[in-house]
């Protein structure tokens, strides 16, 4: 399975998955369709199916649109966001599979930044693969908690936190180089972010997306990844675990 990456509004990404034995494709949080659109007639490609995270309209808004040119592909999404994903045909929940495209994705509940997010992950079958992570995680920091809980994004981090350490994290916004500035403030004493920031800021004038992120780079670097390290913990005057969670959800 092959990846396109095709920016969308002023910071969004949405995916495009290839079969490399078919002219067809899957498409992630599609939150506008002309992009989509183009990118299938220039290419001589089918759409076969829609895969969303969560109900958001930048992640959703697309959709209709492409339904009205492929009436009958599946709409793929959270059992919880029933109603609240335009066509969704299939309710997923933690465990379930689903074959996109050539390949086998695993179906992950991360709740926190909706009530109902889900995310994909396409193991490779070694120590890696692909996560569609939406909203959940970004660059150096996690979603905001619209519709959840520290305690309950710690443990849909901490689920992710789990994958291969090689596993790729395709994210939905390209927010690396700010919320790593941010999190260098929060983890002062972390060399190896110190350094992923330096790299970050040179390479800022290229505009190249950071997506996708490393799982070992977020483990090492991003502090909503780092609740058990002593550095950080003491930093923050705070027990390792979902008290360190906690105090960072506080202060950013």
């Amino acid at each position: 399975m092959q990846v396109i990456t095709i920016p969308a509004f002023t910071d969004n990404y949405i995916f495009l998955l290839l079969d490399d034995l078919a002219l067809e494709l899957a498409v992630v949080d599609p939150g506008t369709a002309d992009p989509v659109l183009r990118y299938l007639q220039q290419r001589g490609r089918r759409l076969t199916a829609i895969l969303n995270t969560h109900h958001h309209k930048d992640h959703t808004g697309g959709n209709r649109e492409l339904l009205q040119h492929y009436p009958a592909i599946p709409v793929l999404g959270g059992a919880g966001d029933r109603g609240r994903i335009p066509g969704q045909t299939e309710f997923l929940k933690e465990g379930d599979e689903v074959l996109v495209s050539g390949a086998k994705a695993r179906i992950l509940d991360v709740p926190g930044h909706t009530r109902a997010h889900i995310a994909y992950f396409f193991s490779d079958g070694n120590c890696g693969g692909d996560l569609f992570s939406g909203d959940t995680v970004f660059g150096g920091t996690i979603g905001n908690l619209f519709e959840g809980t520290p305690g309950i994004m710690f443990e849909s981090i901490r689920k992710i936190r789990a994958l291969p350490p090689e596993t790729r994290i395709w994210c939905g916004h390209e927010y690396t180089l700010q919320y790593v500035r941010e999190s260098a403030g929060l983890d002062p004493g972390n060399a190896r972010l110190a350094e992923r920031l330096q790299r970050l800021e040179a390479a800022a004038s290229s505009a190249q997306p950071t997506v996708p992120l490393s799982m070992q780079e977020e483990s090492e670097t991003n502090p909503f990844f780092r609740w058990d390290a002593p550095q950080l913990n003491a930093h923050l005057s705070a027990l390792p675990g979902l008290p360190t969670f906690r105090r960072l959800c506080e202060i950013t």
